[in-house]
């Protein structure tokens, strides 16, 4: 999808609490941008697939909407955000004295410079290699036994600092959340990430 590097296709923006992963807890503005080719049946955000039907804002604009609230950090998220040249938008950023959070499935090369990388890698869509050498955490949502062993096999990709979450699909939380905990239990180098924003109710 082509952008304007100094315009960007924003399905929503809001301050709020990061509620999963390594980050859990922390307040954030989140910046959802439009477009995705990754399309993960079980994906909350389907409004975020098509890019182009979502107004396309200055980035000094998305920029003065975050610096409006007392938020130090900022999660930029989609869709696929690197979909998009980010360059821009990281480097006003960071300018502003903010932390900068990509949550990515690692499908399309990086542009722009991060604080911390989300990488959630998709059986159906695997990450290109240099998303993995980027990953601060590697966040695998699991929605069946074989989505364990796609984590591992991620897990051996990344670099032995990256932090490593299992995250239940919601959907069918009740069933896997057992399946993860004992997997955990038994591979200690794993944690257990949570949707808490949907327990807690909040964007």
């Amino acid at each position: 999808m082509e952008t304007q590097t100094h315009k960007l296709p924003v399905v929503e923006h809001f301050y709020t609490i990061q509620g999963e992963g390594a980050n859990t807890g922390v307040a954030a503005y989140f910046i959802r941008l439009g477009g995705c080719d990754v399309g993960c049946p079980w994906c909350d955000a389907k409004a975020a697939w098509a890019g182009h039907s979502h107004p396309f804002v200055e980035v000094d604009a998305i920029v003065g909407y975050v610096k409006s609230t007392p938020a130090r950090a900022v999660v930029i998220t989609g869709g696929e955000p690197l979909m998009h040249p980010l360059a821009r938008l990281t480097e006003a950023l960071s300018a502003a004295g903010l932390n900068i959070f990509l949550e990515t499935s690692g499908t399309h090369s990086f542009s722009g410079t991060f604080d911390w990388v989300c990488l959630s890698p998709k059986r159906h869509k695997p990450p290109l290699e240099e998303a993995f050498s980027r990953a601060d955490e590697l966040k695998v949502v699991i929605g069946d036994l074989d989505d364990i062993s796609w984590a591992e096999e991620c897990a051996r990709r990344v670099d032995s600092q990256t932090r490593l979450f299992l995250q239940p699909e919601w959907s069918v939380r009740h069933n896997v959340t057992p399946l993860i905990v004992d997997y955990v239990k038994n591979h200690p180098q794993w944690r257990v990430s949570l949707q808490t924003h949907k327990f807690m109710d909040i964007p």
